[in-house]
């Protein structure tokens, strides 16, 4: 069946996407780990091309190269993406709302787009929804008052159990002592002192005849040496350690969400309000979007390893199907990536068309 009906009544454009992309815009936002999974080749100028690996980065290209006014896309076709026990040309569609600034009433738009989407392809069959939120993580290890390092580390991690756990034993580990410096080194970062940092730097290249070759001046090292310094410095108490962990484990249905989160942000120094708030109003658009709260489960855990992911992210699933059917999430970081000179509000969700053809 067409999803066409679908789309205008969602009132969306519906472009025409090649099947031949440049490649370099997907490895630079997805990174390398992408350039496993999608079909490269080389243009006659000696350009990187790849099989459409995906909708979204063709679409938000496609938006910039425009007016930029708020639009909403609808999209439909066959993508190219090596997958575990899968085929790798699939048939994908979606919606991509772009430029909306009533941020939480695109997020619930969004979730019920993706969930009548569904419903318009296998009437009557259930689903379920797990969502997240990167902002409230953010916030969470904002407020536990970790070096900017960190707190980008365990961002990035947001949505890797494994990746997020290695990090909180290096921040509770014992801290090494022998850094392998100079003496005079070794004293200045102990005090963090930029000043005496730098000079210590400069006679130890003077000394070895660096200070003329040097592609970076004294300052502008021991400014890095601070900055690292502060990173290995780091440490979270058992407690905070307890409280992130505790944090992570929250798992309850979206009309619970609320309250279980102004419970944990009582524990911590920092001020969650806003993004509390925030959450708040997304709920509560949801449920004006007549989306069921039993069906979907806030896990503080969920999320996704992308650094363009800014908030609301959710997957949908199906009873006996072990892979979601449709995820979806806010991607306000994606088209400043992608050369637009300020952030643009987005969100979107795409539906894995194969796997709904084994809903009943």
């Amino acid at each position: 069946m067409t999803l066409t009906p679908f789309f205008a009544s969602r009132h969306c454009t519906v472009p025409q996407i090649g099947l031949l992309q440049p490649a370099d815009p997907f490895l630079d936002t997805a990174g390398e780990d992408l350039r496993r999974r999608i079909y490269l080749t080389t243009g006659q100028r000696g350009e990187n091309l790849c099989l459409r690996p995906e909708f979204t980065i063709p679409v938000c290209l496609l938006h910039l190269s425009g007016q930029g006014d708020p639009a909403r896309y609808g999209y439909e076709g066959t993508v190219f993406r090596q997958r575990e026990d899968e085929p790798s040309e699939f048939r994908q569609a979606g919606i991509e709302d772009i430029g909306d600034p009533a941020i939480s009433a695109a997020d619930a738009r969004s979730l019920a787009d993706a969930l009548a989407m569904l419903d318009d392809l296998v009437p009557d069959a259930h689903f379920n929804v797990t969502l997240g939120d990167q902002a409230v993580f953010e916030a969470v290890i904002r407020a536990l008052g970790l070096p900017t390092g960190w707190r980008r580390k365990l961002a990035r991690s947001f949505g890797s159990p494994d990746k997020v756990e290695a990090l909180l034993a290096s921040l509770s580990a014992p801290r090494e002592r022998n850094n392998g410096h100079a003496p005079q080194i070794t004293a200045a970062l102990e005090q963090a002192d930029a000043t005496a940092l730098a000079d210590a730097i400069e006679a130890q290249m003077q000394a070895f005849g660096y200070l003329a070759a040097a592609s970076r001046t004294p300052q502008e090292i021991a400014a890095r040496m601070l900055e690292q310094a502060a990173l290995d410095n780091a440490r979270l108490t058992t407690e905070h350690v307890s409280d992130l962990r505790d944090f992570l484990s929250i798992k309850v249905t979206i009309d619970k969400a609320g309250s279980s989160l102004a419970d944990f942000a009582r524990r911590l120094d920092g001020d969650m309000e806003l993004v509390l708030a925030a959450f708040a109003v997304r709920v509560d658009e949801i449920r004006a979007q007549g989306v069921d709260p039993a069906i979907v489960t806030y896990d503080a855990a969920f999320g996704r390893s992308l650094e363009y992911y800014t908030g609301l992210v959710y997957e949908i699933t199906a009873p006996g199907l072990q892979k979601p059917v449709a995820g979806g999430g806010r991607y306000d970081r994606l088209l400043t990536l992608l050369g637009a000179p300020a952030s643009v509000p987005a969100v979107g969700f795409s539906v894995w068309l194969d796997r709904m053809e084994q809903v009943r």
